[in-house]
């Protein structure tokens, strides 16, 4: 497939900033309209090595305002969506459902129905993509050490995060099943990396121990989750988008499973080398906290469908790809506390208000 105009909404946030820099390198007669909210997750300073690219577009507007999304579509001649836009912390789906009902949910939808508006006026409709980004929490919890998800294991969410996102996955796939909008679906195992907002573990780890602060682990860190570089994951991405077949979903995962205690621990001995200190020097920095509400005890995604059919697999591996991240954000500090200080928004705004 060749897209003259692709929109990725949630743009300027973790997993969207490296996808948006991705395809603007990769595709540079393509336009990319980087469409973002910018709420406490969204960051531009995150794409400032691309901003002024001649086909790199950003668009400050919400996916849950319809005729927004109806004259953006128009507009831009927007020939593929991927979305990415969402709330995503589980910790504040338990406290803010309402939240994340609205905007994975009635954003979700808003985006599908402008989709099918403006695509179904188009004679080469059926060439057009909509693209939805998901998540393996959908599929609930692994409760045995030898199963995976897979693209048809059944969807059994236990969060409110997990809930709002399956909703969407459904009503992306209730679009392709009455209208025929032209969908694709993925669902990924965690992601790590560079420039994820410091309320994840693993870079509100990193800057904890920089600071020797606590580091609060749920329970007896039993849980246990699959881990996939970010950059592994845009590269499957870009492939799905281009590649996969109309109406399919396809899991990605990195077949990177750790407990959560060991990659705390794992995260420490990194983060202490790379400080110069003894390793494994900040391990009483470890404090086991109550439960999370619905804590899934298990996740493991299998890849085979989209290694099979589409060729990808990991490039990194978790040492190596564990070390480059710890060393990104102890090399950029000054983005750390930009972003836990809450200085980074006056950066957006002023780059928003000269546009």
């Amino acid at each position: 497939m060749i897209f003259k105009n692709i929109l990725v909404t949630g743009g300027a946030g973790f997993i969207g900033s490296h996808l948006v820099r991705l395809l603007v390198d990769k595709y540079p007669d393509t336009r990319i309209i980087n469409l973002d909210k910018l709420t406490y997750a969204g960051n531009l300073a995150n794409l400032r090595d691309i901003e002024d690219r001649a086909n790199y577009h950003f668009v400050k507007a919400d996916i849950c305002d319809y005729e927004a999304m109806l004259k953006l579509l128009k507009d831009y001649e927007v020939d593929a969506i991927v979305h990415l836009a969402a709330e995503s912390h589980v910790d504040r789906s338990i406290e803010e459902p309402f939240v994340f009902a609205q905007t994975n949910v009635m954003g979700t939808l808003s985006l599908l129905e402008a989709a099918k508006t403006v695509w179904q006026k188009e004679d080469n409709w059926q060439s057009k993509r909509f693209y939805q980004i998901s998540t393996d929490e959908v599929y609930g919890s692994l409760q045995d050490n030898d199963s995976l998800f897979s693209e048809i294991s059944k969807y059994e969410p236990h969060s409110p995060y997990s809930a709002a996102k399956a909703s969407a996955d459904h009503f992306v796939r209730a679009y392709h099943d009455t209208y025929a909008l032209p969908i694709l679906i993925s669902n990924c195992s965690n992601n790590y990396g560079p420039y994820q907002f410091p309320e994840k573990l693993i870079p509100l780890f990193i800057n904890n121990i920089r600071h020797k602060k606590s580091l609060p682990v749920y329970g007896k860190g039993e849980n246990i989750r699959d881990w996939l570089h970010v950059e592994d994951h845009v590269r499957a991405i870009d492939l799905v988008l281009h590649k996969g077949i109309v109406g399919q979903s396809y899991n990605i995962g990195g077949f990177n499973e750790w407990k959560n205690i060991d990659l705390v621990k794992e995260l420490i001995n990194c983060t202490d080398r790379l400080l110069g200190r003894e390793e494994g020097e900040d391990m009483d920095l470890i404090t086991y906290v109550a439960d999370r509400k619905g804590h899934d005890l298990r996740y493991a995604i299998d890849s085979t469908k989209i290694s099979k059919e589409l060729g990808w697999k990991p490039v990194y591996d978790f040492p190596s790809g564990l070390e480059q991240t710890v060393s990104w954000y102890l090399e950029h500090q000054d983005w750390l506390d930009n972003v836990t200080s809450g200085r980074y928004v006056e950066y957006y705004e002023k780059m928003y208000n000269n546009r």
